[in-house]
């Protein structure tokens, strides 16, 4: 399109002279800036070189599947490092080596970074274990080396028994172990026994 449209300013430059040497310059340096951004674009990695929809993606090691990761949108990029963005939501479930699910991952968005094998999740985050016990946060990253998940944002903790709310928490991958840094508060959920008469 761009070569035409300079075939045609050519023409029209013969025909109106300086008024048509400043259409050309405008009209080249349009056309230039449009190769010149898709290119910067192709650079910086801001075009997802694979795009899926609906994706159920399977993790395992030693051939037991340890992660099931599901998506509604998954787009994987390769510069400046590779890395795949989950911008509508995604699903992890971990599994036991019985393949019981020993907890579940929930958020409204996350970025999985290849290299450091780190996955950061965000924007209502909800991480469920075996027992029930619920963390509510919104930020969480999970670090796959490690078998780890860790939180400086707000935390709320949920359990059968009481409510732990504070700031940044470490856990381990199933949830089973944890702990909330910077404790601003505990709920007891449990009755007490003399309660329970009245």
């Amino acid at each position: 399109m761009c070569t035409w449209l300079k075939f045609l300013f050519i023409k029209f430059l013969r025909a109106a002279g300086s008024l048509g040497c400043v259409a050309l310059i405008l009209a080249l340096a349009g056309c230039e800036n449009e190769v010149g951004e898709i290119q910067q674009a192709t650079r910086k990695g801001s075009m997802p070189v694979e795009v899926s929809e609906n994706i159920e993606v399977l993790y395992s090691d030693s051939a037991i599947v340890k992660v099931k990761m599901e998506a509604p949108l998954l787009e994987r990029y390769t510069m400046p490092e590779p890395y795949t963005e989950l911008r509508k939501g995604v699903s992890l479930t971990f599994y036991d080596r019985y393949r019981n699910v020993s907890s579940t991952l929930k958020a409204g968005y996350a970025v999985s970074r290849e290299k450091d094998r780190i996955m950061e999740a965000k924007r209502d985050v909800v991480v469920v274990n075996a027992d029930g016990d619920q963390l509510n946060t919104e930020h969480l990253v999970w670090d796959e080396q490690t078998r780890k998940i860790r939180s400086n944002a707000f935390a709320r903790i949920t359990t059968a028994n009481e409510i732990i709310h504070g700031y940044g928490m470490e856990a381990n991958e199933d949830f089973t172990n944890y702990r909330i840094k910077d404790v601003k508060g505990i709920i007891n959920l449990k009755k007490p026994a003399n309660a329970e008469g009245s």
